[in-house]
């Protein structure tokens, strides 16, 4: 009798993704692909009231609220806010797309909301045009001061 022929050994791979987390000080390995990274930080805060403004707006005019009231509650917010947030949709759309685009500042911002408040209450757009484009340069040399304005 001739002892049997051992098996072949043959290799096996499993590819199972996951990514490495650090909630702590240890280290979790998590099943799946990696989230994607977090939007850039350095979008001025206007640019995201902006945002939220037309995110607002997209849920009155769908019917999803009814009113200033229920953005403040669903928000957590007052509807005094909610009204500051909403007047930057009054500015003209060129000024809008303009605070859109905003990107790339670095420490303190260069305006705020608060700084186009007075611009918002202006009906006129050619007004709010010549004011924005004080303000913007006026923003910019303070940022920069070796900056060209525009």
């Amino acid at each position: 009798m001739t002892a049997a022929a051992a098996p072949a050994v043959t290799a096996l791979t499993v590819r199972v993704p996951f990514h490495v987390v650090r909630p702590s000080r240890r280290i979790e390995l998590r099943p799946g692909r990696a989230p994607a990274p977090a939007p850039d930080a350095n979008v001025p805060r206007v640019a995201r009231l902006m945002a939220l403004a037309h995110h607002y707006q997209r849920l009155l005019d769908g019917g999803e609220v009814v009113d200033y009231a229920d953005l403040a509650r669903i928000s957590g917010v007052t509807r005094a806010r909610v009204s500051q947030i909403m007047d930057l949709s009054l500015l003209a759309p060129d000024i809008q797309e303009e605070i859109l685009s905003l990107t790339g500042f670095r420490g303190r911002e260069p305006m705020t909301e608060h700084d186009l408040r007075p611009i918002a209450a202006t009906l006129d757009w050619r007004a709010q045009w010549e004011a924005w484009t004080v303000l913007k340069v006026d923003s910019l040399r303070w940022t920069n001061p070796n900056r060209s304005p525009i």
